[in-house]
């Protein structure tokens, strides 16, 4: 019984720091641009292939491409 009791603790132990370590998943700095544009009310286009990006709010206009590399550029201006 003692050591079904001690498998079952480290068994929840172990699920616990799994579920923790999924959730600290970093955001590239494209999905903070996307995030940041969204909370803003930005209109967003994106491309069929998904290689491009396009978010307009009234002031700022904000560009994500990705080459054939896989390189991302990220181009921002206002609109003044």
């Amino acid at each position: 019984m003692k050591k079904v009791a001690l498998i079952a603790v480290f068994a929840g132990i172990f699920a616990v720091s799994l579920s923790s370590c999924r959730d600290k998943k970093e955001m590239t700095e494209a999905e903070e641009t996307v995030q940041e544009m969204q909370d803003k009310g930005a209109d967003i286009d994106v491309s069929e292939d998904g290689d491009k990006i396009k978010m307009e709010t009234e002031d700022e206009k904000v560009k994500i491409k990705t080459d054939d590399d896989g390189n991302m550029k990220i181009k921002e201006k206002d609109k003044d």
